[in-house]
């Protein structure tokens, strides 16, 4: 990895999903921009706030995509990731920096 760049890894299941309130919402509903998790594979030489293995939250429409070992990755820079999940707290519950 060059410069500035996060190679992350997603576990986006394509298919339907379920709401809090468990309503099933198919694969072809249109959905609003809608912002995405992803694990940390790689970090270039200048990434500053970015760990592996740390989960961020990106807009899926600022990305590049490639494929490495037959699987999909996706390709952003440093400045496009919107928030980064702490790995845990004192409660068990997950916190977020931005």
């Amino acid at each position: 990895m060059l410069h500035d760049r996060v190679l992350v890894s997603t576990a986006e299941a394509g298919g339907e999903r379920r709401s809090s309130a468990g309503i099933v919402i198919p694969a072809t509903a249109a959905v609003g921009k809608r912002l995405t998790w992803a694990v940390v594979m790689a970090v270039g030489q200048h990434v500053r706030q970015v760990r592996l293995g740390d989960r961020v939250l990106f807009d899926p429409e600022a990305r590049g995509e490639v494929e490495l070992g037959g699987r999909e990755y996706l390709l952003l820079r440093e400045r496009d990731l919107h928030a980064v999940a702490e790995a845990g707290s004192e409660q068990g519950r997950t916190g977020l920096y931005l």
